[in-house]
């Protein structure tokens, strides 16, 4: 069956549907969602169930958005303050490691196609381009594996690698796109390439800082009657930020991601609804773009690539991500054996390389296809190896710690442009005690009032005279003086 305008709103629901049923289950074991996403795209693909979805072009542009809205959404979430410590180490990796990985990987690729029965011919500059594409990581998967554990990360480990895996697509992106010229126009001057890269990097930097403090000032000053639509007028500035950069000759993955730290780092109003709407299209796109690369892939096409695939996955885990790791991190002495060896661990791959592999494939650089099977297959075993075992690689460092408790258990909130505090506490016998059994004794700080008390089940309103219990919950709410 094809998708055409009778089935595919059929298609695609019952898609969606099997996709979030059976990531509840991987979620619950520790399976990366991206793994259980692309293997019911599989399923149900040409060599499954017969979904016939084969257009390369297509996938790209869905792969665009949806990186767009993602890589917006991860810089909404990185605050200034935990990346600040990093900031060094994150950029280096997502920088010269993505560059060391590449030239690492492209060298064995290389050494290894010259080895008869392994049914790989590449050139050295079509084994850089397809180290290339799989020489960023994906955040999505390894968080989503942390939070079901309920697990974090000592030594500032979190920030970094969320800063990491959020700026490094950009640089895999852009040694893509020029490997592509390179070998389409036979040839570049080393002038044209490094020309190639400042403009990327400076155009795509200096119009996503613009951009996204434009969109601060818009949504802020533009006053919607209807709170529904500050979403969406964000997300066509997710959109314009990318194609302007990107007619302008920028780097567009980079601009979306720096306009989403400059609108999650300000004040906007409405921040809760926009975050709630994010959140869900974030979900929404990464869903349908690994559904739609699952599809894509020829399953029985992956066999004719499993050796040489297989000694690329194991040399980019073990050898060329741990060296690129490691001369990256040299100049940062402070940083102990076990926090280099979890983020050398971390090289997970995902979605991006996938999508990347698709841009040879539309550009027809010889052995494309080869190309997008190798990446997908490693891709897989990737997941498999590294994405179910980072929570226990994490425990064998001893680098776990529980996950710090965030909102209350009231489940309100107050917008961020109202300078307050909102947390609950638990009584005890003890505070009682010292204290009083009654709000009007507890002397509660200046500023500092009392919004609701839960016992068991029930919510009261209170008030001075409220006689209180040990295990009563209280919702308090306070001037928040760290934002004045």
């Amino acid at each position: 069956m094809t998708f055409d305008a009778e089935n595919i709103l059929l298609a695609g629901s019952v898609l969606l549907f099997v996709s979030i049923v059976v990531s509840k289950t991987g979620y619950r074991f520790g399976i990366p969602t991206l793994l259980v996403f692309l293997l019911v795209g599989m399923f149900f693909g040409s060599d499954g169930l017969g979904l016939q979805f084969h257009d390369a072009a297509e996938a790209q542009f869905i792969g665009m958005m949806a990186l767009s809205i993602i890589l917006f959404s991860g810089g909404m979430d990185t605050k200034y303050a935990d990346i600040r410590p990093v900031m060094a180490q994150g950029i280096l990796l997502s920088t010269f490691g993505v560059l060391l990985t590449t030239l690492f990987t492209g060298a064995f690729i290389h050494w290894v196609s010259g080895f008869s029965g392994m049914k790989l011919t590449m050139s050295l500059m079509t084994a850089l381009l397809l180290a290339a594409t799989m020489s960023s990581t994906d955040s999505a998967s390894v968080f989503n594996i942390l939070r079901s554990q309920s697990m974090n990360l000592k030594h500032n480990l979190r920030p970094m690698l969320e800063l990491e895996s959020g700026s490094n697509d950009p640089m895999a992106y852009m040694l893509t796109i020029v490997l592509i010229q390179f070998i389409t126009s036979g040839g570049m001057s080393a002038g044209h390439i490094l020309s190639s890269f400042l403009i990327q990097f400076i155009v795509g930097g200096a119009s996503g800082f613009l951009l996204g403090k434009l969109a601060v000032v818009i949504i802020n000053r533009i006053d919607l009657k209807n709170q529904s639509l500050y979403p969406i007028l964000l997300l066509s500035f997710i959109f314009f930020t990318f194609t302007v950069t990107d007619l302008c000759k920028g780097n567009g993955y980079l601009a979306v991601y720096i306009a989403g730290m400059m609108v999650g780092n300000a004040r906007i109003v409405n921040r809760k609804e926009i975050s709630t709407f994010m959140d869900g299209m974030t979900w929404l796109f990464q869903i349908i773009m690994f559904l739609s690369l699952g599809l894509l892939v020829n399953p029985h096409e992956m066999l004719g690539v499993a050796i040489p695939a297989t000694l690329i996955g194991i040399f980019m885990i073990v050898i060329a991500r741990p060296v690129s790791v490691l001369l990256c991190l040299l100049p940062f002495r402070k940083m102990n054996i076990h926090s280099r060896l979890f983020v050398s661990w971390v090289g997970l791959r995902g979605a991006v390389p996938i999508i990347f592999a698709t841009y040879p494939v539309v550009a027809h650089v010889p052995e494309s296809n080869q190309i997008f099977n190798i990446v997908f297959f490693i891709t897989i075993l990737s997941l498999v190896v590294q994405g179910t075992t980072i929570s226990w690689m994490a425990k064998l460092l001893h680098l776990d710690t529980p996950l710090e408790k965030t909102g209350n258990d009231f489940g309100v909130e107050i917008p961020d442009e109202i300078n307050t505090d909102l947390r609950d506490i638990v009584l005890t016998e003890e505070m009682l005690a010292q204290k009083g059994n009654r709000l009007m004794d507890m002397k509660l700080p200046q500023g500092t009032l009392v919004m609701l008390v839960k016992r068991g089940n029930e919510f009261m309103i209170p008030n001075g005279s409220l006689q209180l219990n040990p295990g009563d919950k209280l919702l308090i709410i306070s001037e928040n003086k760290s934002k004045g």
